[in-house]
């Protein structure tokens, strides 16, 4: 845990999103033991893929179930202090593809709130992510698959289209600006 407080510590906000949310993981970190588990029910860390093609035109995105739109892959990092190997091992199991880290550092963070919602039977409280983002690329040439539990669908979305014939989340479209400056 004390080298992904380091890694957020070091982390450069781009806009006041990043450092707002970058203060509230520091918080988070300082006064709860448990953010790393989902034991953790108001907060608790979850990491990201933001993947591009080599030409950074295109970013791939799944149809998330319970959001019920447009998002990049990821998911939670139940104990696992490394974001990074959390975030590739959510782009393959999401995806099938397999992506390279480009950069050396995080590439953002920001809060995901999560709505109550049943999961495999079970009922999950409302809660926020704690999303640690990386900057991925891939060959878009490789085949997509969907997980059925998690989305319904994959896609190589044009960056150009984001907004028009392509939904994001709701939440998601702010960050997504943000995203799309920084690449």
């Amino acid at each position: 845990m004390e080298k992904l407080k380091q890694q957020i510590e070091n982390f450069k906000p781009t806009c006041e999103q990043e450092q707002r949310d970058k203060e509230f993981f520091l918080k988070c970190i300082n006064f709860f033991d448990d953010v790393l588990t989902r034991d953790n029910v108001l907060v608790h860390f979850s990491s990201s893929a933001f993947v591009v093609n080599k030409e950074k035109t295109k970013i791939l995105l799944v149809y998330h179930n319970i959001y019920k739109g447009y998002i990049f892959p990821g998911g939670h990092v139940d104990g696992e202090a490394n974001c990074l190997s959390v975030a590739l091992r959510e782009v393959e199991e999401e995806t099938g593809i397999k992506a390279k880290h480009i950069g050396k550092e995080i590439f953002s963070v920001w809060t995901g709130p999560v709505s109550a919602h049943i999961k495999r039977g079970k009922f999950i409280s409302a809660h926020t992510h704690l999303d640690v983002v990386y900057l991925f690329e891939a060959d878009e040439n490789q085949p997509l698959k969907i997980k059925p539990d998690e989305n319904q669908s994959v896609i190589w979305a044009p960056i150009n289209e984001i907004g028009k014939s392509i939904k994001l989340v709701d939440f998601f479209i702010p960050v997504f600006e943000n995203f799309k400056n920084k690449i």
